[in-house]
Parts: structure tokens; C-alpha cells; sequence
């Protein structure tokens, strides 16, 4: 047997490299039919996905300027709040995720119980400022939901030194007086984060992942077509 072996070994040697040929044709055929095949499933996926242009700002939000970077999970809004009488002028800034969860609180805090669907979160930024004090600035952290822009907590900031990595953020705002927390919504519905900004927020963000589940589709298509 091993001398029949070693009779043939010229012809198997002749055989390797065809052999070879071929199992690189086989791979390459296998990987060209994948590719076409996720490449179709990309272009279907692409035209099925509705990419709307940016919804306009309604009449109650048009004080706001929108800064929309392609690409990002986030929007910026922006507006100057003109000094009242013997007041400050002011910026006021509002940066909004994409929906990043979903739950039904009310403004107490507890969790509705009727059966309803979930309603959608957007966790909400805003920072209000004063040209006149630049080193400091009052932060909110909110919530926002289809309905109402719910406020979590309320803190300065300090531009002028580091910010601390455990900074004290203050008590829950739940946890304030009551009057206290009526006077700081009042505050913030004044310069416009109030619940129609919430609802316009759901509006823009909703039509916002939807672009951005296209731009990205179509990112993936383009390296794949390279």
C-alpha cells in the first residue's frame, strides 16, 4: 500500500493546486452569494423605512433654534430669554436624548396601575445661563414624556473650577416642598420647558431615529458595496 502511495504521489501533486483552485472558487462563490444576499436585505430594509424631513416647530416651541447633528443620539435647543425689568438676560439650552426607555409615572412619581400601554421617556438636560455670570449656571435634570416634562433634580454648576466627579446634586426634586417645586415649574414653563417643548420633543425624536435608523442602513450598505 505505501509503495502504491508513493507510485502516485506525482499524480496527487499535480491535483493540489487544482484542488486548491477550485475550493477558493467554491469560497468565493459562497461569500459573493452572502454578500448579495445581506446587500438585498439592506436595500429592503431601506425602502421600507419611512425617512421623513424634520417637523417644523410649532407656534408654542418656535422661540427655540434646533441644532440637529447628523449621526448623533441627541438634539440641542436653544433660546435667549430677554431680561425682564431689573432682571438678567439669559440663555437657556436643552439637550434631548433619543427615546431611551419607556415606563407610566405620574407627576407624583408612583407607577400607574390601569393597564395601560407604557408611555415613552426622553431623558431631557437643560442648563439656563447668564451672559452677565458666565462661571455659573442652573442645571435640570428632567424627564419628558408625551404629555408632561417632569423634573427630577435642580443644581448650579460652576464653570469657573472643575466640576467634581461626585458632585452633590441636591435632593430629588419630589422631595422639596411643594411650593418649592410649583415655583421652579413655574420658573422653567416661563423660558419654555414646559409640556408642549415634551410633546414636540416625542414629535422631533420619533422622526429623528427614524433618519438616523436610514443614514445608518445606508452607511452599512456603502462599506459593504466597497
Amino acid at each position: 500500500m505505501a509503495r502504491r502511495l508513493l507510485h502516485l504521489r506525482p499524480q496527487l501533486m499535480d491535483l493540489s493546486p487544482r484542488l486548491l483552485q477550485s475550493r477558493h472558487y467554491m469560497s468565493d462563490m459562497r461569500r459573493s452569494a452572502f454578500l448579495d444576499r445581506l446587500l438585498r436585505s439592506l436595500r429592503s430594509e431601506i425602502s421600507s423605512c419611512r425617512a421623513e424631513p424634520a417637523p417644523p416647530l410649532p407656534p408654542s416651541v418656535a422661540q427655540f433654534t434646533v441644532d440637529d447633528r447628523p449621526g448623533e443620539q441627541w438634539v440641542r435647543l436653544r433660546r435667549a430669554f430677554p431680561a425682564s425689568e431689573g432682571g438678567y438676560e439669559e440663555e437657556v439650552k436643552v439637550d434631548a436624548t433619543l427615546v431611551d426607555g419607556a415606563v407610566a409615572p405620574t407627576r407624583s412619581g408612583a407607577v400607574a396601575e390601569d393597564g395601560r400601554p407604557p408611555r415613552m421617556h426622553i431623558s431631557v438636560h437643560v442648563e439656563v445661563s447668564r451672559p452677565a455670570r458666565p462661571d455659573l449656571a442652573l442645571s435640570f435634570e428632567c424627564s419628558a414624556w408625551p404629555e408632561e416634562m417632569d423634573v427630577e433634580r435642580v443644581f448650579p454648576v460652576r464653570r469657573s473650577v472643575p466640576t467634581p466627579e461626585q458632585q452633590y446634586m441636591g435632593s430629588q426634586f419630589r422631595e422639596l416642598d411643594e411650593e418649592m417645586q410649583s415655583a421652579m415649574r413655574d420658573y422653567l414653563e416661563e423660558r419654555g420647558v414646559n409640556d408642549e417643548l415634551a410633546a414636540f420633543l416625542h414629535t422631533y425624536m420619533e422622526n429623528k431615529e427614524q433618519r438616523e435608523i436610514v443614514r445608518w442602513l445606508k452607511n452599512v450598505e456603502c462599506y459593504l458595496k466597497k
